[in-house]
């Protein structure tokens, strides 16, 4: 019974936690700035507690609320979708004028203008504030930062544009197996997450089997085999086109 009122995090997390908890589980590579930021299963745990508690507390949001969540391939992303899921909330990856809360770059916020909440990634690297925002919008990082690193879930639902929490785990599972992804992989992957099929596979899929993650944004094709080798990639995520 444990898996119909797990949520998505507890069962990508929990299984990591377990095994591996101070190994990397993302690292953030972004060709056009140079970046590199590594993070550990304990690191994204203590973020996406501290996400889920914004979420609850701060913004009132119980178990079965929308969050529209419209932001790229990044280590904060995925912290904070597992802080969305931790809360029970359903994650949404468009504008959509039904979520009680919008998590968005600057530069997409005239997008969220309906929602109620917007709160504001600077996806500066080190996780950095967004200064000067307008009166009415929320500082992430400045946000999130007081909140507790432990917490208490509450339930779980519809987790991700419709699908419930055994459904995205299922999907996920099945991607992972038909990539070929075990739990000794490092998985190399160039890959948006701008869709519910490309958030799956480029990265619920390699949790789903215990891998660990290397995310290229702005990729530079000249770096990818001195990648491979300093990162010790087993696999590499193959895209379409």
């Amino acid at each position: 019974m444990r898996e119909l009122t797990q949520t998505v995090t507890e069962a990508l997390l929990d299984p990591i936690l377990a095994r591996d908890p101070s190994g990397p589980r993302i690292t953030y590579y972004d060709d056009a700035t140079g970046a590199r930021i590594e993070l550990s299963a304990l690191t994204l745990a203590n973020w996406a507690a501290k996400t889920a508690n914004l979420i609850r507390d701060e913004f009132g949001l119980t178990a079965g609320s929308r969050v529209a969540v419209l932001l790229p391939a990044h280590w904060q992303t995925a912290a904070a979708l597992l802080g969305c899921w931790w809360a029970g909330v359903e994650v949404v990856l468009a504008p959509d004028e039904d979520a009680e809360l919008a998590l968005v770059p600057r530069d997409r916020v005239a997008e969220v203008a309906e929602v109620a909440e917007v709160a504001v990634l600077s996806l500066d690297p080190m996780g950095a504030p967004v200064h000067d925002l307008p009166v009415g919008l929320t500082d992430f990082a400045t946000a999130v930062r007081t909140h507790g690193d432990r917490f208490h879930p509450g339930g779980a639902g519809v987790a991700l544009a419709g699908l419930p929490v055994t459904e995205v785990l299922d999907r996920a599972r099945a991607s992972a197996a038909r990539q070929g992804f075990t739990a000794d992989d490092r998985v190399l992957s160039e890959g948006s997450w701008g869709t519910p099929g490309e958030l799956i596979d480029g990265l619920l899929a390699v949790w789903s089997a215990g891998s660990s993650l290397v995310q290229v944004v702005n990729a530079d094709p000249d770096q990818r085999e001195r990648r491979r080798a300093a990162e010790r990639v087993t696999m590499t995520r193959v895209l379409p086109g």
